[in-house]
């Protein structure tokens, strides 16, 4: 069937930063699902049921030139395509509020103005989001690049142009325990997957970001019930999936090595010290993360 494709351009805030949003798409330096070449990013993931490649070019000054190509239908309403591109690049986030806080701040003032304009780029789909959350659990950046690519070769389909679809949740329902564990999960890992997958198909869990915008407190109490997540995942979940910007990280490694780094001390704070440390950026907590994040060149 011929490909369909819908087109837009965006204009982007002098202030967005091109290479932090195509770095975080070449954590897999084999790009079975997201190449970047040139200034441009492609990725295929699943749109609407459709294998689809997104296209993100910055070939004009200012500008961000977006387009889907569809082996199948195409997007049913260009508009739905507006929101889910600026999610995508980040556009709809409160930056300049938060560097207006956080910048006149004694100990990190210096080094968000340094970074000012970062934003978080967003999963295709906040089922990406929570699944790439369970893979990266407890185990290293480049242990979970090499589980996640193997779980896109083996679940994903197939674009006409060549990469692989992120699996969505149908797919991931479909296969089982030991197809996974072949892919690098652990049992407690698939089984988590599984259950958040099916409960996806049968309650609409995660809605997608361009079809409805969640109730994100219901929603996080909703994933923490489910046995295997915690608050590092719901919340890094929500962050990438629904751009949360106040989700905790207080978990996260990185997080609590740069907050070490920071105040100079010789060792990490404590989950519940960095949890503290971490209230005082309320409403923009994750954002906060995004900065630390930065701050040690780590591509979480």
């Amino acid at each position: 069937m011929r490909k369909k494709t819908a087109e837009l351009t965006l204009t982007l805030p002098a202030d967005f930063n091109r290479e932090a949003f195509l770095d975080f798409h070449r954590r897999d330096t084999e790009a079975v699902a997201e190449k970047v070449d040139a200034g441009a990013l492609e990725k295929a993931f699943i749109w609407q049921q459709v294998p689809t490649l997104l296209t993100v070019e910055f070939d004009q000054p200012g500008h961000a030139r977006v387009t889907l190509h569809c082996d199948d239908k195409p997007p049913s309403a260009s508009a739905s395509l507006d929101a889910f591109a600026g999610h995508l690049l980040g556009l709809d986030q409160p930056t300049q509020a938060f560097e207006a806080q956080a910048g006149r701040h004694s100990l990190v003032g210096a080094m968000v103005r340094s970074q000012a304009g970062l934003r978080v780029p967003q999963s295709a789909s906040p089922f990406e989001a929570l699944s790439w959350a369970i893979i990266g659990q407890q185990i290293s950046v480049v242990a979970a690049v090499s589980i996640r690519r193997r779980f896109i070769q083996r679940l994903g389909r197939r674009h006409s142009n060549g990469l692989y679809c992120y699996p969505d949740a149908s797919d991931v329902a479909s296969t089982n325990v030991e197809a996974l564990k072949a892919c690098g999960f652990s049992r407690s890992k698939a089984e988590c997957l599984l259950t958040v997958a099916r409960r996806c198909l049968d309650e609409a869990l995660l809605p997608e970001i361009h079809m409805a915008q969640p109730d994100l407190e219901t929603l996080r109490k909703s994933l923490l019930a489910i046995r295997g997540l915690g608050p590092w995942s719901v919340h890094y979940a929500l962050l990438r999936g629904y751009a949360w910007m106040d989700g905790s990280l207080h978990g996260d490694v990185a997080v609590r090595r740069a907050i070490q780094q920071l105040l100079g001390n010789a060792t990490a704070p404590s989950t519940s010290e960095a949890e503290r440390w971490l209230a005082e950026f309320r409403p923009w907590r994750s954002l906060m993360a995004a900065h630390l994040w930065k701050s040690l060149s780590v591509n979480a």
